[in-house]
């Protein structure tokens, strides 16, 4: 079965709308080397329709620019892209192609086709919630950027708990964290009660 995996840019206070207005002065090699790995590896693409149609009014101008990134620009058109929208759509980017049907069953059927690569999503947190609550998602990479944005869309909204496992964590010459992420084994156990035992008798 194959694995999806879901990149995102986030800030220390859970923002991730508008990341053009707040990430681009963190941006450097080593987020550079960890985007390209989660996704411009990639031979299949899950997106929203907002993710995708902001990527396909820049990459294809960065391909065919042949620039620093045209390598990246190229890897995701070649990519099978899938996008995920509830309207009827109309594609100009090659290998794009609508989502049929209810998206988990339809995701469930994806991760069961054979391919060389992951699949994997950028943004689109809507969606990255669905997979989350369905158990889906295998692996969610957070870029946490050292900055409280204060203001827009946080990726979590209010619902029932989804326990996670910490994959791995690196820090960046910048302050960024890469934190990875995947489904947890079982439930973190214990609770208020038992958590005070070990605090300072001023702090129960």
């Amino acid at each position: 079965m194959r694995k999806i995996t879901a990149g995102l840019f986030i800030s220390l206070d859970g923002v991730i709308a508008d990341p053009q207005d707040w990430h681009f002065p963190y941006f450097n090699d080593e987020m550079g080397a960890a985007v390209g790995a989660q996704l411009g590896a990639a031979d299949t693409l899950l997106l929203g329709r907002e993710t995708y149609d902001s990527f396909a009014s820049a990459w294809p101008a960065r391909e065919a620019a042949g620039e620093e990134d045209a390598v990246m620009a190229k890897a995701l058109g070649d990519a099978r892209k899938i996008v995920v929208s509830h309207q009827r759509l109309e594609f100009t980017w090659r290998n794009s192609e609508q989502l049929s049907g209810d998206l988990i069953e339809a995701v469930t059927a994806l991760k069961q086709q054979p391919g060389a690569t992951d699949i994997a999503m950028s943004g689109s947190p809507s969606i990255v919630r669905q997979l989350l609550a369905a158990g889906l998602l295998d692996e969610l990479h957070l870029l946490v950027h050292p900055i409280v944005v204060r203001t827009g869309q946080r990726l979590f909204d209010e619902g029932d708990p989804i326990p996670l496992a910490l994959l791995s964590a690196q820090t960046f010459s910048t302050g960024v964290i890469h934190t990875v992420y995947g489904p947890a084994a079982t439930a973190v156990s214990g609770g208020y009660d038992e958590a005070k035992v070990h605090l300072p008798q001023g702090d129960q």
